[in-house]
């Protein structure tokens, strides 16, 4: 989630916050990225390791490296900004955790699992083509995932340039080549297992430290009830339960986000890598207890400072996203904000290696299985591919701007519009068809760029408006879905009773 971060990338810089004792906390922290690597690297000899951590990540690695791929900096910077301008309707971005945890595992999770376990699958394409038993579905879902994916790194690195530059003092431009030299090096080097880890490392510290922000946060305002009141008082809107949106805008983006996760590969991705499938009852549990705890953060910190602002405590930031900053820097000790500001860094790669590793393996596998054209040595051209859209997203985030704003905002709404017809639906339908995959997915992947190419207003008034409070990719989902539903009724051809035994089984059970 890193669309709530394009504010900051495109009008300046984070504040910043170096100083010694701020670049030491951020050097220990790479150094442990980089141990995290070396380790990883070792443990990386095939490509089932490289994709997949050879299959072998436990139901606590798997809980907070998903809740740190969901969240990425988004809680850190995003979130409380977000809930600054727009008040309690920033929640609704959010809120869907409570159900789609549970969602994941009882429609998509145990089958994906199940799928990696009787067959070699390496990626959600690849688990889109065998239950279609079609390439063509898999080719088309992995240029999806490419689509979709561009946008969301190229965001990512931008803002993690930005975060590199305030701990560092280095410059934008430095922070973008350095945060692109230290992924791909440990992407490249470790692969999957290396982001999962440092998921798990850094996922660690963003629960810890969202709670000792949280407190501070209280402690700032005189407490939750003070701070209830004060904003109560001077801005009734800010504390309605839709905020700054209105009602069917704040339902729209809880359709979108509860539902649409589904379609996230570099979440969905992960499913394939628990070791025991049968623990995954637990999963829904635990991941909705860390990401409560994470989330503390962008409700406290967007409260408080809300709150400092409107009683004249605080300057106003800008923009938006310069809250949480802003906050940690004036209003926490400058070892945590230092610890935080890490966290931030952390995050953003670790979401850029997820995101490397699925593209990586759309490129070397789903696509030209697709065009029956595999390729030999999976685990030398992951690696290269790795290399390629690294630097490809740190070339595409140096134009800032409009360019990286639209392929942020497309990005999410794109993946969720194109696979999840096909992974909620088509692995839980037995009659869903072949015919019903592909259509959805190039219905996904078209409507969501010409959609959004026409309502874009970067560079001016949009082509194209939409309903007031409904959200483009939100269209763009219920009319994939309405297409999948449609077509799966009226074709034949790819359904669960063609399938081998051994696939049906693992849909089935």
């Amino acid at each position: 989630m890193t669309v709530a971060l394009i504010p900051a990338a495109q009008t300046g810089e984070l504040p910043s916050a170096a100083s010694p004792l701020v670049i030491g906390v951020g050097l220990a922290y790479f150094a442990v990225v980089a141990m995290i690597a070396v380790w990883a690297g070792r443990r990386t000899r095939t490509r089932e390791d490289f994709y997949l951590a050879g299959k072998g990540i436990g139901l606590i690695a798997l809980t907070l490296a998903a809740m740190a791929s969901t969240f990425s900096g988004f809680t850190f910077i995003g979130g409380p900004g977000l809930l600054f301008a727009t008040g309690l309707g920033a929640m609704f971005f959010v809120l869907p955790a409570s159900v789609t945890n549970a969602f994941t595992v009882w429609v998509v999770a145990k089958r994906l699992r199940l799928l990696a376990e009787v067959r070699p699958v390496l990626s959600i394409p690849g688990a889109i083509g065998l239950r279609f038993g079609s390439r063509g579905a898999q080719g088309w879902a992995g240029v999806a995932v490419l689509a979709g994916i561009v946008g969301y790194m190229a965001t990512n690195v931008l803002a993690l340039g930005l975060v590199l530059d305030a701990l560092f003092g280095v410059g934008l431009g430095w922070g973008i080549w350095i945060g692109t030299t230290v992924v791909f090096l440990y992407s490249a080097t470790g692969g999957i297992l290396a982001g999962i880890y440092t998921d798990v490392f850094q996922g660690t510290i963003m629960a810890v430290a969202s709670v000792l922000v949280f407190l501070y946060a209280l402690d700032s305002g005189g407490g939750l009830g003070n701070i209830s009141t004060t904003l109560m008082v001077a801005e009734p809107e800010f504390m309605s339960p839709w905020g700054a949106f209105t009602p069917i805008a704040a339902l729209s983006l809880y359709l979108l986000f509860s539902i649409g996760v589904v379609g996230q590969p570099h979440v969905m991705h992960k499913f394939f890598m628990i070791r025991d499938p049968r623990r995954l009852k637990w999963y829904p549990l635990l991941v909705t207890v860390a990401m409560t705890v994470v989330i503390l953060l962008m409700f406290g910190v967007g409260l408080a400072y809300k709150a400092l602002v409107v009683t004249g405590q605080a300057p106003v930031p800008n923009p938006e996203d310069n809250a949480a900053p802003l906050f940690l820097l004036q209003h926490t000790p400058r070892l945590l904000a230092a610890v935080v500001f890490s966290g931030i860094a952390a995050a953003m790669m670790s979401t850029v290696d997820a995101f490397l590793n699925v593209g990586a393996a759309a490129i070397t596998h789903d696509i030209p299985t697709a065009l029956g054209r595999p390729l030999h040595d999976e685990l030398r051209a992951g690696r290269i591919a790795t290399v390629a859209l690294a630097v490809a997203s740190g070339m595409v985030a140096q134009t800032s701007g409009t360019l990286v704003a639209l392929l942020g905002i497309a990005g999410y709404g794109l993946l969720a519009s194109a696979l999840v017809p096909a992974l909620a639906v088509g692995l839980n339908w037995a009659g869903a068809t072949r015919a019903a995959a592909v259509a959805s997915i190039v219905t996904g992947l078209v409507s969501s760029l010409a959609l959004g190419l026409l309502t874009w207003s970067g560079a001016g008034d949009p082509l194209l408006t939409v309903p007031e409070g409904i959200t483009a990719s939100a269209m763009t989902l219920v009319l994939s879905l309405g297409v999948f539903l449609f077509v799966g009724a009226v074709t034949r051809g790819g359904t669960m009773d063609e399938l081998d035994e051994d696939v049906r089984l693992a849909l089935e059970l």
